[in-house]
This record gives structure tokens, sequence and C-alpha cells, in this order.
């Protein structure tokens, strides 16, 4: 417990500092070896940053003064987050972290640690009492955040803040090429994992697994994909032949689902070297092709060779507001000033991939955002920007708006037809 501790604190003060925390783990697991050492700091890392905002709060209500160490702010949140959340033994998550305190500043670190849980401990219940009447303490988001959510969606914001403080589900798109949907069940079922059916070609595990151990992974049989992402690539309807552009392709999921689902002809972009890469990492595994490229989709002279495309579905940069759950850093790392900065991208996105379609054909605008600016605002004032811009209905309830469910993310989908 004491490593999983130093780490997960490490990597909650790296995100605290404005770090994504992929990369906080990543640069504070180099210095364990043991995967469930990693495994266990991932889990606390990630149910810390989803409970933050009660953290905060306690330990507010329980610090005469604020640590001036910001790792020892950190680790106090993942000790009270163990006390709150996990089963663990109280003393054992109490001893562990004093120990923790004790190795980043001595004697007087571990005193302060040792006052304040043990103080927790026995004022809990006024706790949490409390904090059912400070909006960021209940909730666990920015005040920003919930003022925002509460405007747009009423009644319904509440559950939506309950979900994106849980844990996602596991959901899988089979490779229909390799395996039917049914016989990948099967071979679920005779490696002792529950799952079941979602949407066309999914399936939620009962349980998440490492991916090296599902059964056919590794010989592209099936991919890791939220339920709600795997509407995307069907609602384009892309035949075979098409010409095909996936502006902003990185890391290839819903790229390499096109390819699964037709034969088409298809350009995958992305701006980022690395992220290009692992594009063509996915689709080599899945055993399909596409030309991948590193280019700007929002530059098309960089990369169009001015025949036009049949079908282009932009995933455009955004808020990220849909997938909290699976990345919790981002309630944190956000600023009510990004969306702003993440419309003003979409609409250039818009604005430029819009001339590479051909007359007749379809975009697909997708984000994976819930915020209406990033969403029914933009696409309303794309059409009023361009008359030969037609906006199909809907393939799903609420406009193309799309909330977070126990089964999927939160995302918004509008298919565009040219005139």
């Amino acid at each position: 417990m004491f490593n999983a501790q130093r780490l997960a604190a490490e990597a909650v003060a790296g995100v605290l500092a404005g770090r994504n925390l992929s990369v906080a783990l990543e640069d504070a697991e180099t210095t364990l070896g043991a995967n469930a050492e990693r495994r266990a700091a991932r889990a606390l890392s990630y149910g810390t940053l989803r409970q933050l905002g009660y953290l905060r709060f306690a330990l507010a209500m329980l610090a005469p003064y604020p640590p001036k160490d910001a790792r020892l702010s950190a680790l106090l949140y993942v000790a009270l987050y163990q006390l709150e959340y996990t089963p663990e033994a109280p003393y054992a998550v109490v001893d562990q972290a004093v120990q923790c305190a004790g190795a980043l500043g001595g004697a007087a670190q571990k005193r302060f640690a040792n006052a304040i849980l043990r103080a927790y401990q026995r004022r809990c219940a006024q706790i949490r009492a409390s904090a059912q009447q400070d909006p960021q303490a209940r909730w666990s988001y920015p005040g920003w955040w919930i003022e925002r959510l509460q405007q747009e969606l009423g009644a319904a914001a509440a559950a939506v803040l309950e979900l994106g403080n849980t844990q996602p589900p596991m959901s899988l798109r089979v490779n229909r090429r390799r395996i039917s949907r049914e016989d990948y069940l099967r071979k679920l079922k005779a490696a002792s994992m529950d799952a079941r059916p979602v949407g066309e070609s999914g399936v939620i595990l009962a349980q998440p697994v490492p991916v090296e151990g599902l059964p056919g992974f590794s010989a592209g049989e099936v991919s890791v994909q939220d339920a709600g992402a795997q509407l995307a690539a069907p609602m384009l309807q892309a035949r075979a032949g098409m010409r095909v552009l996936d502006a902003c392709a990185a890391p290839g999921g819903k790229a390499a689902h096109l390819l699964e689902l037709a034969d088409i002809d298809l350009l995958a972009l992305d701006r980022d070297p690395l992220r290009a890469a692992r594009i063509e990492e996915n689709l080599s595994r899945l055993g399909l092709a596409a030309q991948v490229r590193v280019a700007d989709a929002a530059a098309p002279a960089q990369w169009w060779d001015g025949r036009p495309y049949d079908r282009v579905l932009l995933d455009a940069p955004c808020s990220a507001s849909g997938v909290v759950r699976r990345h919790p850093d981002i309630k944190w790392l956000r600023r009510p000033d990004d969306i702003a900065r993440f419309c003003a991208q979409q609409s250039a996105l818009l604005d430029a991939l819009w001339q590479v379609v051909r007359p007749g054909g379809k975009l697909l605008y997708v984000t994976c955002s819930i915020f209406r600016e990033e969403s029914q605002t933009q696409i309303e004032g794309f059409t009023a920007r361009h008359p030969d811009a037609r906006l199909l209905p809907p393939a799903c309830a609420g406009g193309g708006l799309l909330l977070p469910t126990e089964e999927h993310d939160g995302f918004f989908h509008a298919l565009l037809e040219k005139a």
C-alpha cells in the first residue's frame, strides 16, 4: 500500500499542477516494478480525482491551515479517498499514509498527516452532511462546470454529474471481418468472462480486464471502444469504393470501424506524428489498411489532392466533458475559457473540411462533449454560414446529443449533407 499511495499522490499532484493524468502516471510508474502496485496506484489516482471536490472540502474542514507541500495535500487526498470510498482497513490506510508523509517531509509531516486522518475518522459523518450543502463537494466538479450543466440540462444534470464519478464500463467492438459477435461471445464465455451484446457490433464486459487478457485481442478480433463511440461509423453509411476521410483520426478506433464495415478508400489524418503512428499500429493489428498522413485537417492545402470525398468524419477536439469518468483529470484541468478555444478550432475544421465534401456527400461532426456550445450551437452556426449544408435527422434521440448512461459515454453527432 505504501508504494501505491506514494505513486498515486505523485500522479494527483502532477494533475493539480496542470499535467495530464496518463503522463503523470507514466512518469511516476518508472519507480515501480510490480504490476499489482501499478494497478493499485492507478485505481487510487482515478478514484481520488473522481471524488476530489469532496476530498478538498474534507481536508479544508480538518486542517487548521493548508499544507505548504502540494505533495502532502495530494497524499492526504489519496488517503481520505481510501478511508471514505474503499474497503481498505482504516488502520492500514492511516499507518501507511503517515509513513509516506514522513518520507516526504520528516516528523512534522508525519504528525500532521496522522492528526488529519484520525480526525477524519472521528468526524466523517459530520463532514459528509456538511458536504451536501456545498455543490463542489457534493458533486466533485468545479463550480462553473456544475452551473453550466444545470443551465443546459436542467433536471437531468444531477444524474449526469453523479454518473461521471463512477467507473465506466469496459466495452469492446468485435471485428466482424475476423469473427462474428456471437462467436466472440462464446470465446469470452469459454474464458469465464461474463459479457453481453450492445449496439451492432459491441460487447460490454461484466468486469474489466487488461487488454492482453482478452481472447483474440492480439489476433485483431476485437478492439476496446466505448459503446457510444461505436455509433459514429455506421452513421456515415460508407459503401464499398467510396473515398472517405477521417480528419482527426488518432488513435484510430473510428477509422478501423469504418474499414471493418466496408471496403473503402480511407485517408486518416492526425497532426501529431506519435498519434498517427498509433493509428497505423491499431490498423495493422486488425488486419486493415488505409493511408495515414501527418497533417493539419484544418489546412487542406497540405494534404488534399483536389478530389472530393464521399464521406468525411470529423471527430473534433473538444472539452471531453462527456468522458470524464474515463478521464477524471479533465474536470480539474479544464477552465471556462477553454470552451471558446475549442469552439474556434471546431468552427475552423468544419469550414475547412466542408470544401472537400462532394455535392451529395456527407460529413459527420462528432464530439465527446455534452456542452451545448460545442454541439448544437456549433452546428447552428455552421449551417447558418453554409446554406448548402443540410442537417439530417439524428440517428439517436436528443437532437444528436447522447448523454452518458451506465452503458456508454456522452457524445454529440451531427450528420450534414452537402446540397
